[in-house]
């Protein structure tokens, strides 16, 4: 028998999270506008690839996926900010790689965007898929096996060890008021366990090698602690942790073999330096707080 496509089995388990998301817990999109978002992602992709390559050959479910991610992540009263964010998440996709390597994960990059350019209006929330035990499993079940077939096992455990150790020595240790149990009950939010077990483990924008993988984990929870150190903690934090970390992946895993290691290095540091930029400016913005009312 033939196996499902990784990127079908990452849209059908994606899918099926909306869809009990939205039943039972804070999704407050409704299936009229969130069916209009993915058929606006998949008809973008689909241009995209007939600008790119001048046909079309194939049927791209990714396009799914990443909308997926970022309504079950994001949260704006401004809807047509989705279709502007997502565009944006695929158009880089296609035109800012090299060698057949992104250098973001779309989703987060949509998720980036709407910070960098529309912070009052859009946010990122761990919330909306609650916090019942039940669905973390179901969503750490049907993680699991994507995970193994994709080999990318070793980042989700790498960054919860390394996370809770960078937060208990970096954060405990000058925080008089610290509680460690306000950092285990980030892991009891569904959305949390999401994304580290789905965003965080990109195929494209994550290490092949197993050793690598783990380096990759304790450097992205280290970032992530280091801005909650500076600025206090921030649901954004871990996803700008992830934006700025993945063009490193790219450049790592492509310079030994790059046959124009002057082009690969200047494309690069033109990434990193507007990737650190924004992160910058999004940073110096007041923090905001956003409360999940059912």
């Amino acid at each position: 028998m033939k196996k499902l496509h990784v990127q079908v089995q990452q849209l059908f388990n994606l899918l099926l999270l909306l869809i009990v998301g939205k039943y039972i817990a804070d999704i407050y999109l409704t299936w009229a506008e969130i069916s209009i978002i993915l058929f606006f992602a998949l008809g973008s992709e689909h241009i995209l690839l007939y600008v790119k390559h001048k046909r079309l050959n194939f049927f791209s479910f990714s396009s799914l996926s990443t909308a997926i991610g970022v309504i079950l992540m994001m949260v704006s009263t401004n809807y047509y900010l989705y279709f502007i964010l997502i565009f944006f998440a695929l158009f880089q996709k296609h035109f800012l790689y090299y060698n057949k390597q992104h250098f973001f994960n779309p989703s987060n990059f949509a998720l980036i965007m709407g910070l960098l350019f529309f912070y009052h209006d859009t946010h990122i929330v761990i919330g909306q898929l609650g916090d019942s035990l039940w669905l973390a499993v179901l969503v750490c079940i049907v993680a699991v096996w994507i995970l193994y077939r994709v080999n990318r096992l070793i980042i989700p455990f790498g960054f919860i060890i390394a996370y809770l150790f960078f937060q208990y020595t970096i954060i405990g240790s000058t925080d008089p008021v610290f509680i460690m149990e306000d950092i285990y009950y980030r892991f009891y939010s569904v959305s949390f366990i999401l994304f580290i077990l789905f965003m965080l483990t990109d195929p494209r924008t994550t290490p092949s090698k197993g050793i690598y993988q783990i380096g990759f984990s304790i450097i992205l929870a280290f970032m992530a602690t280091y801005l909650d150190y500076h600025y206090g903690f921030r649901v954004q934090h871990m996803f700008v942790a992830l934006f700025l970390l993945s063009p490193w992946v790219l450049l790592f895993e492509s310079y030994i073999n790059s046959s124009d290691k002057y082009k690969l290095l200047s494309f690069f540091f033109v990434v990193v330096f507007l990737a650190l930029s924004a992160i910058l400016y999004i940073e110096n913005q007041a923090p905001y707080y956003f409360e999940m009312n059912g």
